[in-house]
């Protein structure tokens, strides 16, 4: 069966830039910096929003945010995505115009993603109807999760001051995406998915992984793409816990090594307390 897909520019941009620094002994080196970006989103000739971005998935980036907030029904309904660097702007355009109208901007709420954060106030309203599959993870395999974004090599670890997110299915890594903040990285995987075969499309059998903190807005975008698991470094809010107990969600926080904590849907875990080394004793 044929699958259609938009045409994709590839407009990849340099995600860090070398600068010079002065050092604290007054002597001049240089470092990696993000290379942030500006990238405003036209949606058939509307423009829509503005988003931060390093710049190096505009394209899928630019998909992502368009499925989460349900203002394109499906990938084959687009034609092309073209990003023009020199004018800091990326041209979606569907076929037959088939896209929704924006909502109104007092729809708006202000998340606390860090950069362009804001969703649409009525994805609120569609959590009860958000159906996760019956998947689970091994503990083993969460550690492979944990151990694979260690060990990658990263723009964080040469530049600092940006978030990753990755897709795993299992313990294997499918995609892996960094920008500068946790929303866009989210985004950007979803638009990757969206590009694949169905299977892959299908998020029941994932697990997502993101480098920063648990809040509604990550929450929500998880259980959009249909993935029951997420996996952080970081901890949670209390909205994001909210919602993600109310759905189903299995949230594992505070992911480092061995150690993690489940704040939700511990059921989705297939336990392997033994991989998690001996219990640290208490000082009394």
């Amino acid at each position: 069966m044929t699958f259609l897909r938009p045409l994709l520019s590839q407009a990849y941009a340099p995600p860090t830039r070398e600068i010079e620094v002065v050092d604290a002994h007054g002597t001049p080196r240089a470092l990696s910096i993000p290379a942030e970006r500006a990238l405003t989103v036209y949606l058939d000739k509307r423009e829509l929003v503005t988003l931060m971005t390093l710049g190096a998935h505009p394209e899928l980036l630019a998909l992502g945010y368009l499925r989460n907030q349900r203002l394109v029904g499906s990938i084959e309904d687009i034609e092309s995505v073209t990003v023009d660097w020199d004018v800091d702007a990326v041209a979606v355009r569907t076929r037959n115009g088939r896209s929704a109208e924006p909502r109104p901007e007092r729809s708006r709420v202000v998340t606390t993603g860090c950069g362009q954060g804001s969703m649409f106030a009525d994805l609120m309203d569609e959590i009860d109807g958000l159906a996760l599959a019956p998947a689970q993870l091994r503990q083993g395999d969460l550690y492979a999760v944990v151990d694979t974004i260690r060990q990658r090599q990263s723009v964080y670890k040469t530049a600092g001051s940006v978030h990753g997110c990755a897709l795993f299915q299992g313990g294997q890594l499918l995609s892996f995406v960094e920008d500068v903040g946790r929303h866009n990285a989210v985004d950007t995987i979803a638009g990757w998915m969206w590009m694949q075969a169905p299977e892959i499309q299908r998020g029941g059998d994932k697990v997502f992984y993101t480098t920063g903190r648990l809040t509604s807005e990550m929450v929500i975008k998880a259980a959009q793409m249909g993935i029951p698991i997420v996996v952080s470094r970081s901890g949670m809010t209390e909205m994001g816990l909210r919602i993600a107990r109310q759905i189903g969600l299995c949230a594992i926080g505070r992911a480092t090594n061995r150690s993690f904590l489940c704040f939700s849907a511990p059921e989705r875990l297939l336990w392997e307390p033994e991989l998690a080394g001996p219990r640290l004793r208490a000082v009394a």
